[in-house]
């Protein structure tokens, strides 16, 4: 492979404009095919297999009228002490309200609390729609599937609302699925800040422009290529939206990063003399072989969300290595190009000696002279990060979790208040009858008589299936509404359908979620073990030892371990959450463990390979395992410590936002490199190894013989390379 890289960025070099051309037709190919017809994005939130999955199809079977979205409208006399009881103003803007809302392009109609306060208080209480104190009214507007809509039709919703507030003496506030799937967050705005902390630290690394612009133009060119063809490759792979998301997060941090290795390499080449066309290819040979090895890691491990079998989770995964495979092709084929028109401009005006670092040398010498204090302090603090783990819940931030600045948690805010916390997050009971009715009033009576259950509501039949529409005591993220949809589905609903061919199935948004939470936690073992062993494979393939896989695994998921335990403490206990915008605690969302797990373990292995790579280049030169470790980490400190600075940079930048999705992910990702690239690369790596001494590079004489290629070469020499490069390396490594 190091030959092959070599010649390819040989050619780079030489026709660079050639190479540039290429990726930048490409790029307007791309963007402009997706503009043109590029398939949506969509979110869905199910998984076959699951009890809520079996609901839903019969809903969908039934032709049920509450399968497409709806927005729920909540409405409240301003002035204190007004009821819709006793005050006539306020039920005609009620009225008008609801005509407004009825008239809107799609809607397929409408709750009637404005009929119902029409009838008298007894018969709006009892409608389900007007609260019990009459001070709250609540509009169900229904549309259809979301296939049928588009953000326009949440534009004319809030032009609609925002008319009302003006026209009439209600408060008006709204929530519900049509804000969930077109609501956006502002675009762009956690990628500009990400991307302006990268140039500073880029500028302070480099102390030059031409080297800051090479590492941000790649990466931008890359996910430019990779992010805007998700709508095309959704024509494959039904990519959901948030996808675009972390691809945008991670492809910007790896991007940049991947470019950075190579781009250190090149310089570090030019100081020793070569040409730029020789040192372009030496760095592809060196760091863009660990470039591919790494990005390789990160795609397997993100791929192995397969083993999770939640469709939408195993084609988000597909979304996002489509965006790292393509950052890692930018790194290997436009960054050469672009190093080969830049030459030595790249050093800028303050020439700086790339390679071995007096200072880190110093580090990494202090570090092996305490090895055994540096190796158990690092792995007791690691593992007290990572002890909040045990109390992890798994949920789905709701509208209740949001700011209150926002129009969606005031309405979920009416509604409890009005109507009580269950009303949002309603459980819905699908029964395929098999021709007998007769099952549905004591079904009903029983689901009624749970201690969990507020309310339930008339069944409606069509067909063989019918639906029942359960308020549950307990608010949507309660751990006890979840024991009640356990409760249901484990002793109601069988024992009253003992003996009948009916069968009942709960379902609703609470239910799904629940679901996936449940198959999360009992795929996740597999998926941890499956991603944990193909990394081994590949870095066992790359090192040719079966030491430093292993060490590389479990220092990985100490790591991983890390992150998870600060994400607890943050949004389930609230530590420091005031600080990061959440006014309250949160579940963390169900698929973030097994996301997080994927691109942290894959990431943790870039670093690792950026280190090791090096560290083996100088043991297989010089056979002194301590000394290789020394030079290996001072030539490699200065890089990983920038790298990681700009990858915390970017994925924390995310956590300004408003969407919990992102501030996880985001304060997530920042946590694990930052505790990577210092506990872990700085000390625990170097103090291990120096302890472990040659045996990290041991490997059976017949694995050795399995294995594929041969052990890297310190130096990959061109043939018509000078003097400099006449020393060959020594395989000195042990059988």
């Amino acid at each position: 492979m190091s030959r092959v890289l070599m010649r390819l960025g040989r050619f780079a070099a030489r026709r660079p404009w050639v190479v540039i051309a290429t990726w930048a037709a490409m790029c307007v190919i791309v963007l402009a095919s997706a503009a043109g017809f590029g398939k949506e994005l969509h979110d869905p939130f199910e998984a076959p297999g699951l009890d809520s999955h079996a609901a839903s199809e019969l809903l969908t079977q039934a032709g049920d009228g509450d399968m497409g979205l709806g927005a729920d409208v909540v409405l409240t006399p301003r002035q204190e002490g007004v009821d819709f009881f006793g005050s006539p103003e306020a039920r005609a803007d009620v009225t008008e309200a609801q005509a407004a809302l009825a008239k809107l392009p799609h809607v397929l109609g409408t709750s009637d609390p404005a009929g119902a306060l029409a009838k008298g208080r007894q018969a709006a209480v009892g409608s389900g729609v007007v609260s019990p104190d009459g001070t709250v009214a609540l509009v169900r507007v229904q549309y259809p599937d979301r296939e049928d809509l588009s953000a326009a039709d949440l534009e004319r919703l809030e032009t609609v609302l925002e008319d009302l507030r003006d026209t009439t003496s209600l408060r008006v506030e709204a929530g519900g699925d049509l804000h969930f799937a077109f609501e956006q967050p502002p675009a762009g705005l956690s990628e500009a800040l990400g991307l302006l902390a990268a140039v500073v630290i880029l500028l302070v690394a480099f102390g030059s422009v031409v080297a800051m612009g090479l590492p941000i133009g790649t990466a931008l060119l890359g996910l430019a290529v990779g992010g805007g063809s998700l709508s095309l490759v959704a024509y494959v792979v039904d990519i959901p939206s948030w996808a675009t998301m972390i691809g945008a997060m991670v492809g910007l941090g790896v991007g940049i990063d991947y470019s950075l290795f190579v781009l250190t390499r090149f310089r570090e080449h030019l100081a020793e003399g070569r040409s730029v066309e020789d040192a372009v290819g030496l760095s592809l040979a060196t760091a863009g072989r660990s470039v591919v090895f790494a990005g390789g890691t990160v795609v397997v491990a993100i791929l192995g969300l397969a083993v999770a079998r939640i469709p939408f989770v195993t084609a988000g995964g597909v979304g996002i290595s489509w965006v790292v495979l393509v950052m890692v092709l930018a790194s290997i084929t436009l960054l050469p190009a672009l190093l080969g028109l830049a030459g030595h401009r790249v050093n800028g005006r303050r020439r700086r000696t790339e390679g071995v670092s007096g200072r880190w040398r110093r580090w990494a010498a202090h570090v092996g002279r305490h090895a055994v204090a540096y190796t158990v302090g690092a792995t007791l603090l690691l593992l007290a990060m990572a002890a909040p783990i045990t109390a992890l819940n798994l949920g789905f931030p709701d509208e209740g979790t949001m700011p209150e600045s926002r129009t969606e948690r005031r309405a979920y805010d009416l509604i409890e208040e009005g109507f009580g916390p269950g009303a949002n997050g309603p459980l819905v009971i699908a029964v395929d009858v098999a021709g007998d009715e007769a099952v549905l009033e004591p079904l009903a009576d029983a689901v009624a008589a749970d201690p969990g259950v507020a309310e339930v509501s008339p069944a409606r039949v069509r067909g063989d299936v019918a639906v029942l529409v359960v308020e549950p005591t307990t608010s949507p993220q309660a751990e006890a509404t979840h024991d009640t949809i356990a409760r249901l589905r484990a002793e109601v609903l069988p024992d009253v359908l003992a003996g009948s061919e009916a069968k009942a199935h709960v379902g609703g948004q609470v239910a799904v979620f629940a679901d996936l939470g449940d198959r999360v936690q009992e795929r996740l073992p597999w998926f941890v073990a499956a991603v944990v062993s193909l990394s081994v494979l590949l870095l066992l393939v790359m090192f040719r030892s079966v030491v430093v896989p292993l060490k590389a695994a479990v220092m990985n998921l100490l790591s991983v371990g890390a992150a998870y335990g600060v994400m607890v403490m943050v949004f389930q206990w609230g530590w420091g959450a005031s600080l990061i915008g959440l006014e309250s605690t949160v579940p963390i969302l169900s698929f973030i463990p097994l996301f997080m797990f994927a691109i942290l373990f894959g990431l943790s292995m870039d670093y690792e390979v950026f280190l090791l790579s090096r560290v083996r280049e100088e043991f297989l030169r010089t056979g002194d395992n301590d000394e290789a470790v020394v030079r290996g980490l001072a030539g490699t400190a200065r890089t990983i410590t920038s790298a990681a600075l700009i990858m915390v940079a970017v994925f924390g930048s995310f956590v300004l936002g408003e969407d919990p999705l992102a501030k996880m992910m985001g304060l997530g990702l920042a946590t694990a490199i930052a505790v990577d690239a210092t506990i872990v690369r700085l000390v625990l790596v170097p103090a291990s190894m120096k302890l472990l001494g040659r045996a990290n590079w041991w490997l059976p004489g017949w694995l050795d013989r399995v294995l594929p290629g041969e052990p890297v070469p310190a130096r990959v020499v061109h043939p018509d390379a000078g003097p400099a490069d006449a020393e060959q390396p020594r395989a000195v490594v042990p059988a």
